[in-house]
Formats: C-alpha cells, structure tokens, sequence
C-alpha cells in the first residue's frame, strides 16, 4: 500500500511536558484520514509537525516517501492546508484573496475560477469576503488550500463553530475531493459524528498516544452488539431460555440474548415457540461509534 502520510515515532515534548508520544501514523493515498481526539489530545501539534510549523521532539515524518527535514520546501509545494481560522483580506473579494495566493505560486489565473466553482462560491467571488458568512469564509480557506492543485490537504477542525448547514456544506464538500481531484485528507476533529460520515480511515489520539488506526469499519467492529427479543410474558419467556440454558437477560422489558451466532437466535427463537411464547419482534442494536470513542479515550485503551 502507498502512503502519502508516514510518521515514525513522531515527538513532542514541551518542557516535561509530552504533547506527542511516540505517534506512528500511516494515511494511505486517496483516503479521507480522520484524525479523532479530544481538545487538547495533541491533534494540531501533530498536525503542525506534519507542515514543517514545529520541530518534533523527536522521531521523523515522511510525506510522498520523502522525509520533510531534508525536502521541506518540494513537499510543502504539493500540500494544501487550513489550521485553525482562514487567513483573508476582509476587505477585498474572494477572487481578489484568491489573485494575491495565485500570483505568490505563480499559477494560470483559470485556477480561481475552478476553485470558486468547486467550493461553490462562483456567485459570490466578486463580494467582499467581510460580508461572508463563517461558512462560507470557511470554504475560502478551502478554496485557498485547494488552488495550486495539491496531492494532500490537511484540514484542522474545519467545521469548527459551523452551524448545521454549513457543517453539511463542508462535509459534501471534503467528500467530493478524492474522487474530483484525487486528493488525499487528513481531517482533524473531536466530534466523531462528523468524521462517520466523512472519513474512510481512522486514527484515535489520546493524551498524544495514538491508540487506534484503522478503517472506519474496522473500528464499528468493535461496537457491542446485541440481539433483542420482544415476545409475550417476558418473565416467563425469559425464564424458559435460562432454563434451556441459552444465556440470556431481562433488560428494560425486552429479551438480551449474550450469545449473538446465527445459531444461537435460532435455538433461543425455538424454544419459546415450541414454549407457546408469542414473537413480537427480533433485532440487532450496535452500540454507537460516540460510545467506543468515548470508552477509548476515557479508560485509555488501545485497540
């Protein structure tokens, strides 16, 4: 597998402090990376060292197999980024923000065209960007990163102070850009809601350990599931299983069987048939992605 992104044994130290700790993190090409932790778990330090803003501690960072110390400048060239709040000009338009990036890379000026058309602010790139909106402002920064055309954009916490319709703007936004423009991204949040619905991998910082890296449905494996029954005089029911000695709980009026095989509900389901019990219902729960973050990041436990 390619990766764009490799760290190895990334450090940062602050004092005694340990803000980063040893973190080895791999962003394959083409993947929308979601980078989860809580405030103040290291994600942006991370995130800087992996621009070139700060010196690791420690440890070394690669981005297109090449190492950042000794070919910052010919890596930077390809990497688009939005860390914290955008920077523009208030009082020019978003066209005249995007000239003054242009003429800096010295790229054709079609390129701001095709990127206020891929943000979506064409109708508005003659107005004053003071008069914009936060999502859309946030989507000039985007489109700022995007403008020279990079392999990789690394966006840190961009939905941040968004209300729901922009944070729905920014997301179809990210979701576009791998397949459009064949981009990889790394997005940093806290909310893991929001990189569900984005992101194709995953990796979990806590404390600055990373203590989970993996698919997104890698991670929803570890979801505790379950197989509920509704059926008529539970109680009852509920006690024939035990006595089949099919293990099974009484839980807010409904059925928990403990063991979820195929062939485990099927024996369970039987036996209060041929018990003259009533099957109202069957069904599987998961238990939620905010559950298995949270369960991660408060007990520190490394998947």
């Amino acid at each position: 597998m390619e990766y764009i992104v490799e760290t190895n044994q990334l450090t940062k130290r602050f004092g005694k402090e340990i803000a980063v700790d040893r973190v080895d993190m791999r962003i394959p090409k083409g993947e929308i990376y979601g980078f989860l932790g809580p405030n103040g778990a290291g994600k942006t330090t991370t995130i800087r060292m992996l621009l070139g803003l700060m010196k690791p501690s420690f440890g070394s960072v690669q981005v297109f197999q090449k190492f950042l110390n000794e070919d910052r400048l010919n890596i930077l060239k390809k990497v688009g980024s939005l860390v914290e709040n955008p920077s523009y000009y208030p009082h020019l338009t978003a066209y005249e923000n995007l000239e003054a990036l242009r003429k800096v890379y010295g790229i054709p000026k079609s390129s701001i065209t095709e990127v206020l058309e891929l943000v979506r602010l064409s109708d508005v790139g003659n107005k004053k960007v003071k008069g914009f909106s936060l999502g859309m402002k946030q989507r000039l920064g985007i489109a700022s990163a995007l403008l020279h055309n990079p392999e990789l954009l690394i966006l840190d916490e961009p939905t941040n102070g968004l209300d729901p319709s922009g944070i729905i703007e920014i997301r179809n936004l990210i979701k576009r850009l791998p397949a459009e423009r064949g981009i990889t991204i790394l997005i940093s949040s806290h909310l893991l809601s929001e990189i569900d619905q984005i992101a194709t991998t995953v990796g979990v910082l806590n404390k600055g350990h990373l203590i989970f890296q993996d698919t997104i449905e890698r991670m929803r494996e570890y979801s505790k599931q379950k197989v509920l029954l509704s059926v008529s005089d539970r109680e009852h029911a509920w006690q024939s299983l035990v006595a089949a000695g099919i293990k099974a709980e009484l839980h807010n009026g409904m059925i928990s069987l403990k063991e979820k095989s195929d062939e485990k509900v099927a024996q369970a389901v039987r036996s209060l048939v041929h018990n003259d019990f009533s099957i109202y219902r069957v069904e599987e729960e998961k238990g939620s992605l905010e559950g298995i973050f949270l369960e991660m990041t408060t007990e520190e436990k490394s998947l």
